[in-house]
């Protein structure tokens, strides 16, 4: 099971990078429909981001799978894609109804719309595997070598090779099987659409469990991106904003919990605090409470209370359960294109159905959710926020200044050497760690860290809320610059001549400040982690065969020891 998260959590994380383009998409389209602005050519703009969502998976999961993002793996699951949808189109066979009883010049074009079509349903898989083939053949085959006459086409111009080759076989057995994936898409979609009301309550429900791992982004793509048609159009976001008044029960259900529900909950522990620490607890709370209110991100608040009340999360997940479910039975049809907060809510309002009974049902989710925390936290003496122990509270936290807030993070993270890789994604840093024991939770706490996961032994997840992705940037600096020399390990030369492949393999080596740059004759021999393993606290490619080493203030003496 752990190798089964460890595996899955690279795709969980690398899902949201094209998804965090919806919004902007989302506003253009909106404001651009009559009922709004009634200006086309912004909802030709927006609707050009729904129209190629395909093509956006395949460049964001591709460059999310990357071990460094480089720009070469989107570029793989580029032609990974587009080499897939032509060779599917140009295999795929016409049922003969399509042209029956069709003029001879009339054929053609029922044929390219038959087959436009047809692959328009399939584009957002094709394009999440595309991305996926893209990604990890970089990780595979950038550094690979080739016979001097074909050196033009080794290292990472190799990637996007290799991707159009599988793109074909993609393309064929997409094409091959068509009918047997069609029909298998449907029997998902009216199964899905036939569980009715039980369907709705256990996918809120899964929802909100899957968080803890991170994979609930698994689980919405596929009634957000793939379920249903309409006009073109698959998925329950791009077929609400198309205008399909059967879209939106799988959205609906969250608008009163993440509006109303979670940020009562914020008060209820507020007033559950003791009086002398209410005001430390607030100013967090409330803040939290506003920004699910009016964005729909919730994760924050989630994290407050998921590990310190477990039972409290599970009765959020049955009320989301639930929700989904009442809206559904209220016939309430309400859309977004990124969360379920009042800014979706407001620009979507014409395009919902019974979007006014959001009010209601908010006011009364309001009421349960401030009631239930409220007496659960009484009750069980449940330690939320502003109940632990003084010496782990919030109190004790000590603000870090913007600047040194990377190299903060890193020291409590084990140290540069303990870090393999820094990702992010809407409300989460996505790590890849060497040792889990080296990472002090109650110092990430202190730096305001809402939540730390470990879905395995060298997976790490630290919930920080809509700060992620700056923050990541800032540990990448960290990183790079040299920070937090006390908690590196002495470098060894002899590891990292042994995990660069030898003296042999050492072609050159220079002094660079707090790393060494080193050019190697053969990248494939290089073992990243050994060096990792080595001591050094950081390493990154940089172009062709030279890799940056940063191993600090004794940058010159590593650099005297490859030898």
């Amino acid at each position: 099971m752990k190798f089964g998260l460890s595996a899955l959590q690279p795709l969980g994380r690398a899902l949201m990078l094209p998804i965090a383009v919806l919004p902007i998409a989302g506003l253009l389209l909106r404001i651009g429909q009559p009922d709004l602005a009634n200006l086309p050519f912004m909802a030709a703009a927006g609707g050009a981001v729904f129209d190629n969502l395909g093509l956006l998976f395949a460049i964001g999961v591709a460059v999310g799978f990357a071990r460094d993002q480089n720009g070469a793996a989107g570029l793989a699951g580029v032609v990974c894609f587009l080499i897939a949808i032509e060779t599917g189109k140009a295999l795929l066979s016409i049922p003969p109804e399509v042209t029956q009883g069709l003029a001879a010049d009339a054929v053609g074009a029922a044929e390219t719309a038959f087959k436009t079509k047809a692959f328009a349903r399939f584009a957002v898989p094709i394009g999440i595997l595309s991305g996926v083939i893209g990604g990890t053949f970089y990780n595979w085959f950038a550094g690979i070598k080739l016979p001097e006459y074909l050196a033009f086409f080794g290292g990472r111009r190799f990637v996007p090779i290799v991707s159009g080759v599988a793109g074909v076989l993609v393309g064929a057995l997409v094409a091959l099987s068509f009918s047997w994936l069609s029909h298998g898409m449907d029997a998902i979609t009216n199964g899905i659409v036939a569980s009715g009301e039980l369907g709705l309550f256990g996918y809120g429900l899964l929802n909100r469990l899957l968080i803890i791992t991170g994979l609930h982004h698994l689980l919405n793509n596929i009634p957000w991106f793939i379920l249903g048609e309409y006009q073109g159009k698959t998925g329950e976001i791009a077929r609400f904003l198309a205008g399909d008044p059967t879209a939106g029960a799988f959205m609906s259900g969250f608008f009163p919990v993440m509006m109303f529900g979670l940020p009562a909950a914020c008060l209820a522990m507020v007033h559950a605090a003791p009086k002398h620490r209410r005001k430390a607890v607030s100013g967090m709370l409330f803040s939290l409470a506003l920004t699910a209110f009016l964005t729909g991100v919730t994760e924050p608040i989630e994290f407050t209370f998921m590990f310190l009340a477990p039972v409290l999360y599970a009765i959020h997940a049955v009320l989301t359960g639930v929700a989904m479910v009442v809206m559904d039975l209220l016939h309430v049809r309400l859309g977004f294109s990124f969360s379920a907060g009042l800014f979706d809510y407001v620009l979507n309002f014409g395009l919902a159905e019974n979007p006014l009974l959001l009010l209601p049902v908010g006011a009364v989710y309001a009421g349960v959710y401030y009631v239930l925390f409220r007496a659960f936290i009484q009750w069980f003496d449940l330690k939320t926020p502003g109940r632990e122990p003084e010496e782990a509270g919030i109190a004790s936290a000590q603000p870090t200044p913007a600047g040194g807030r990377g190299a903060a993070y890193v020291a409590a993270l084990g140290g540069a050497s303990n870090l393999r890789a820094i990702n992010a994604c809407t409300t989460r840093l996505r790590l890849v760690i060497v040792d889990r024991k080296r990472v002090d939770e109650p110092a990430l706490k202190r730096l305001g860290a809402r939540g730390v996961i470990s879905p395995s032994p060298t997976d790490l997840q630290v919930v920080v809320g809509p700060i992620a992705d700056s923050l990541a940037d800032e540990l990448k600096a960290a990183v790079a610059g040299g920070g937090t020399a006390a908690l590196a390990p002495t470098v060894s030369g002899a590891k990292v001549l042994a995990a660069l492949g030898g003296a042999d393999n050492l072609a050159a080596r220079e002094v660079r400040g707090s790393r060494v740059l080193v050019t190697v004759r053969d990248l494939a021999k290089v073992d990243r982690a050994a060096l990792t393993a080595s001591g050094l606290r950081g390493v990154a490619d940089a172009g062709a065969d030279r890799l940056h080493l940063v191993v600090g203030p004794d940058a010159g003496k590593l650099a005297e020891a490859l030898v």
